[in-house]
């Protein structure tokens, strides 16, 4: 039985049958639509100002957090993952380890891999939790993979983190908006919201924990990492913010009245129930393939020579390939008539 709540923000996405690629991008709910067209109309008649943003960005952060799991104070904002992973890349000490998992998505990897005088190992994700040392001073993953939909081993991979003393990297991207998260479990976490949230591009989260927080050095700080942010747009006298937001990046203030509506409507949502509803779709998928069962809102098999991905996208239907598999991802417009429309065209 679905809930009033999930019912209700399955209305706001209207009937866009066959759309399974939100792994790549989102759709973006009615009430972000409205609130955009409404900004633009306003700004394109002289009535918009700077200042008016802060209170949407300021909301937003607030619903991040509650979705999260963790306090206002320990939310940054900005733009891409990959700027947000390079605050951390740089705390690294010299000589330490960062361990990683293979095949994972560049955003979270790329910044290390470019920081010299540390060591940067990859091992397969299956094998995280067991590779992580003594000296391996962060270990960095997806809760979920981009290219694959498998949830890592995030208890395990806790568990032997907590054994050595290891820090934790963990990216929500591929999770937050359909899986419950946790970003207390993790000393750091870093999340895009334009797949699962639904909100513009542009919008991006870094959550840091008590024990992190001091290592890290606000390199990207400008004047809305300021304490008071309207006292900080000029030099050289600096005074940053004393929580998480001193990490801010100037934020790209049409993308925030979208990402405040649609990151809204998933903090309201039981994020169990959305997990239920879209891994529930993903096996229904499964099935009618014959294939095996992969419990995830991401299904994905083999698919090399693209032959399935034409086939599809042919018939309409939008999915996406990564790393030489078909990828079909379900989200809350999603049906069982969906599932239909993917093997109607397969077989076709």
């Amino acid at each position: 039985m679905t809930s009033d709540s999930l019912a209700a923000a399955i209305t706001q996405f209207g009937d866009p049958r066959g759309y399974l690629a939100v792994a790549s991008i989102g759709i973006p709910p009615r009430d972000a639509v409205d609130a955009l067209r409404a900004d633009l109309d306003a700004w394109a008649a002289a009535q918009r100002d700077p200042q008016g943003y802060d209170p949407v960005i300021a909301r937003t952060r607030g619903h991040y957090a509650r979705l999260v799991g963790v306090p206002e104070s320990r939310v940054a904002q900005g733009s891409q993952t990959s700027v947000l992973t390079s605050l951390v890349a740089a705390a690294v000490p010299d000589g330490a380890e960062v361990l990683v998992a293979d095949g994972d998505f560049s955003s979270i990897e790329f910044p290390f891999l470019q920081r010299p005088g540390i060591r940067v190992r990859s091992v397969p994700l299956e094998a995280l939790a067991d590779s992580i040392a003594d000296d391996t001073w962060l270990v960095v993953f997806s809760f979920v993979q981009s290219a694959t939909g498998v949830i890592a081993d995030v208890e395990g991979i806790r568990a032997a983190a907590a054994r050595t003393g290891t820090m934790t990297f963990c990216d929500f991207t591929q999770a937050a908006g359909v899986h419950p998260v946790d970003a207390a479990l993790f000393d750091i976490t870093v999340c895009h919201s334009y797949k699962w949230l639904c909100a513009p591009r542009g919008v991006a989260f870094l959550t840091v924990s008590e024990r992190i927080d001091p290592l890290l050095t606000p390199l990207q700080a400008g004047w809305y990492a300021g304490d008071d942010v309207w006292s900080s747009v000029y030099g050289p006298a600096m005074a940053l913010a004393r929580d998480a937001r001193r990490f801010d990046v100037s934020p790209a203030w049409q993308a925030w009245i979208g990402a405040e509506q649609s990151i809204g409507l998933f903090a309201g949502l039981d994020l169990a129930e959305v997990w239920d509803l879209t891994s529930g779709l993903g096996d229904q998928l499964c099935e009618a393939l014959g294939i095996p069962l992969q419990h995830q809102a991401i299904v994905t098999w083999p698919d090399a020579s693209g032959h399935d991905l034409r086939k599809l996208i042919d018939a309409g239907v939008r999915v996406s390939g990564r790393a030489g598999r078909l990828r079909a991802s379900f989200h809350l417009w999603n049906d069982p008539s969906d599932v239909v429309r993917v093997v109607q065209a397969l077989r076709s």
